[in-house]
């Protein structure tokens, strides 16, 4: 993928552009590691690159489900509040029961079921607004579809943000040189790609 989104002719292919280029920006950052740096929390922060991948498909299939459902709220949870909340906590956490390749399996698949949403729903149409959710308003009923794809474009940039981060804090290494690597640019004097270090 290039370094910045394409241009569109649209609305409507604008946000999938930019929804596109922030997924992929966590194929990128997790480029050429292993489980175990995947895990590593080596900033101030418990977040580690693994646990940003678990939440950036969560977040998107969240709000999938509430377009999708769009008038209406999506089905309500039947499971107790505690197992609600302890999947939540569980989606900042790459256990060691999971591999890089396997959260990343699962974030592309989520990937294209966001990109299919936003390409079908109406982007006007009402999104309700939970009022028993601490950090949503409470002086609205409704975001559009619009705006969810607004806000998605957010998150995951401020994911892939504290993701970058973390990368450097693991072994040095920074978005373009790793996008540059993922993706075979030539090796320029700006640009080097990002290639793992042999080991002694």
């Amino acid at each position: 993928m290039p370094g910045m989104p394409p241009p569109a002719a649209d609305e409507r292919q604008t946000l999938l552009n930019f929804l596109a280029f922030q997924q992929n920006a966590f194929f990128a950052v997790s480029y050429g590691l292993s489980d175990e740096q995947a895990r590593a929390t080596p900033s101030v922060s418990a977040l580690s690159i693994g646990g940003l991948i678990k939440h950036a498909t969560g977040v998107q299939r969240g709000w999938v489900n509430r377009v999708t459902s769009a008038p209406d709220f999506p089905p309500p949870d039947p499971r107790p509040m505690e197992e609600v909340m302890a999947e939540y906590a569980d989606q900042y956490l790459m256990r060691d029961d999971e591999t890089l390749d396997q959260l990343l399996a699962a974030l592309k698949a989520q990937n294209a079921d966001t990109l299919r949403a936003f390409a079908e729903a109406d982007l006007a149409a009402p999104v309700p607004v939970p009022h028993d959710v601490p950090w949503f308003p409470k002086d609205i009923d409704n975001w559009s579809v619009r705006w969810g794809a607004m806000h998605l474009v957010e998150e995951l940039a401020r994911h892939a943000g504290h993701a970058d981060i973390i990368r450097e804090s693991i072994d040095g290494a920074t978005m373009y040189e790793l996008m540059a690597g993922i993706e075979g640019w030539p090796e320029t004097d700006w640009i080097k790609p990002w290639r793992a270090q042999a080991t002694a």
